[in-house]
């Protein structure tokens, strides 16, 4: 004879914890994570609320760990095969990117804006520690093993812009995504063009960039660039020998 009753399966503690981290990750990718209480996290994993605590200290802890595991996630998708053309390479990493912030939308964007409630400095220090490898990777990708200072501040002005484009994208400004992310790409081309004009490596780096990708990103933008600076007018014959003869 049956009773209807239908039983819980009891989980480990391990278990239970991966449990709540995954509800968290989905609830903050749907809302700010100042706007997930303890309460809507206990709802979504079918748990009480006390229980929840019982696992974690506070909601403090459990975004920690959920930030933690985002950043994660984020850093494996900076990893690129250094084989090929560079512009190449960075255009797959920032599709990843935008794969990654498309993925987890609102949560990403409260992070950034530094607008959520429960934001820690231990989640702060994690965010930089995804900042610190993404410029390690695109020094990788560039050759570069020391760089100078014009270098660095190319390189991270560049991931600050991808962060900002990333936010904008997110608040519906009107440019499409595949645009923005080739953008992106010859965003850093112009950075590092621009640089060589202050200092040899920033040069010696921007010729190596087009030799290696003469028609790729690279190259297609320092041939866009080129092509906006008015061509010096010629001086005819005539003009020339006037001027010699009036000398």
């Amino acid at each position: 004879m049956t009773t209807g009753v239908v039983r819980r399966r009891r989980m480990g503690v391990e278990e239970r914890r991966e449990q709540l981290i995954a509800v968290a990750q989905e609830l903050f990718s749907q809302r700010p994570p100042g706007d997930v209480s303890i309460d809507d996290i206990a709802t979504a994993a079918g748990i009480s609320r006390p229980l929840v605590y019982h696992y974690f200290p506070g909601k403090h802890s459990l975004y920690d760990e959920v930030v933690r595991r985002a950043a994660d996630e984020l850093t494996a998708r900076f990893a690129e095969p250094q084989e090929g053309p560079p512009g190449g390479r960075l255009l797959r990493v920032i599709r990843r990117f935008f794969d990654f912030v498309d993925e987890h939308g609102p949560g990403f964007e409260a992070l950034l804006r530094g607008g959520s409630s429960i934001g820690s400095e231990r989640a702060t220090a994690m965010i930089d520690e995804v900042r610190q490898s993404a410029y390690d990777h695109m020094l990788a990708h560039l050759g570069v093993t020391d760089p100078g200072p014009r270098v660095a501040l190319a390189v991270r002005s560049w991931i600050g812009l991808c962060e900002a484009a990333a936010l904008t994208w997110l608040d519906g400004q009107g440019i499409p995504r595949g645009e923005l992310e080739l953008q992106l790409v010859h965003d850093f081309t112009a950075l590092v063009v621009v640089s060589a004009a202050y200092d040899e490596e920033c040069a010696d780096l921007a010729r190596r960039m087009v030799a290696q990708e003469p028609d790729g990103a690279f190259g297609d933008m320092v041939t866009s660039l080129l092509s906006l600076v008015p061509a010096k007018p010629q001086r005819s014959p005539a003009s020339a020998g006037s001027m010699a003869s009036s000398a």
